[in-house]
C-alpha cells in the first residue's frame, strides 16, 4: 500500500461540524449580499440568468399547462438549484483569496474542475426526484371519484401532497445544502459530502429550519416581484451558503484540490 493510499484510508467517513447559533443564517445572508456588492457583474449576471429561467418556466407552465404543472416544475428546479449555485461558490472563493473574479475561472470550476463528482451528486438528486414523482403520482388515489368536488373533499389530497412535497424537499435540502461547497472546497467524493451535509443539518436543526424559511421567503418575494428581486437574492443565497459551509463544516482533515481556486489556502484572519 502506497503512502497516498494509506492517507486516504485514514480519512474520516464524514467531516465534523460545529454547532451554530439560530441567528447564523442572517449573518450568512449579510455576507452573501456583501459578496454581491464586491463582485456585482459576475453575481448579478448569474442572478439574471437564473431568475430569467425561473420566470420562463413559470410563464410557460402557466400558459400551456396549469398551476399544478408550474408547481411541479418549480419544485423540480429545487433539485438543480444547488448545482446552479456552484458558480456563486466559485465567486466567493475567489473573493476571499484576494483573486480577481474571473468568468473563465468560474466556468472552469463549474464545468471542468469538479464535473465528475458533481455528476455523481446529480445522480443522487435525480434518484430522489424520481422517487418523489412516483410518490406524488400515487397520491392521486385520494382524489374524489366524482367529477365535481368541493374544497373540503380535496383537503385530504392537498394535505397529503403537501406532506410528501415537504418530506422530499427536506431530504433534498439536507443532502445538498453543504455538500457541493464541500466538493468544491476539498478533494472528497460525493457520498462523503452528502453524508456530511445531512449530519450537519441534523445537528443544527433549528438553525437550518430558519435558513430554509429565509430562502423560501426570499423566493416567494422574488416571484411576487415578477423575478426582479430574484436577480439579487439568488446570487446572495449562493454566496451565503458558501459562508455558512465554512462556518459549519470543519473539513481540514480532507486534502485540498491540487489545482483550481480552492487549491490556494485562504488568508488567515488577524487575531482579535
Amino acid at each position: 500500500m502506497t503512502e497516498e493510499q494509506q492517507d486516504l484510508n485514514d480519512l474520516p467517513f464524514i467531516a465534523p461540524c460545529h454547532q451554530v447559533t439560530v441567528g447564523a443564517p442572517w449573518r450568512w445572508l449579510k455576507l452573501g449580499f456583501r459578496d454581491v456588492r464586491r463582485a456585482p457583474v459576475a453575481s448579478l449576471g448569474y442572478g439574471l440568468l437564473m431568475a430569467g429561467l425561473i420566470m420562463l418556466v413559470t410563464a410557460m407552465a402557466w400558459k400551456y399547462g396549469s398551476a399544478w404543472i408550474m408547481f411541479a416544475m418549480l419544485c423540480g428546479f429545487v433539485f438543480i438549484a444547488p448545482l446552479a449555485c456552484v458558480g456563486t461558490y466559485a465567486i466567493s472563493a475567489q473573493l476571499e483569496r484576494g483573486m480577481p473574479v474571473s468568468f473563465a475561472r468560474t466556468l472552469t470550476a463549474i464545468f471542468k474542475r469538479y464535473i465528475g463528482t458533481e455528476l455523481v451528486f446529480t445522480l443522487v438528486l435525480l434518484v430522489i426526484f424520481l422517487v418523489w414523482a412516483r410518490a406524488s403520482s400515487m397520491i392521486s388515489v385520494f382524489l374524489p371519484s366524482s367529477g365535481e368536488y368541493s374544497v373540503s373533499e380535496m383537503s385530504a389530497y392537498f394535505g397529503l401532497l403537501a406532506l410528501v412535497a415537504l418530506l422530499f424537499l427536506s431530504v433534498t435540502f439536507a443532502a445538498s445544502v453543504f455538500s457541493l461547497p464541500m466538493i468544491m472546497h476539498r478533494d472528497v467524493d460525493a457520498i462523503t459530502a452528502v453524508v456530511t451535509s445531512i449530519n450537519a443539518v441534523m445537528r443544527n436543526k433549528l438553525t437550518m429550519l430558519v435558513w430554509g424559511l429565509l430562502i423560501a421567503s426570499g423566493l416567494v418575494l422574488g416571484m411576487l416581484t415578477v423575478g426582479l428581486a430574484l436577480i439579487v437574492f439568488l446570487p446572495a443565497v449562493g454566496h451565503a451558503v458558501w459562508h455558512g459551509y465554512l462556518e459549519t463544516i470543519d473539513a481540514d482533515l480532507f486534502p485540498r484540490h491540487k489545482v483550481g481556486i480552492t487549491a490556494n489556502q485562504r488568508p488567515k484572519k488577524p487575531a482579535g
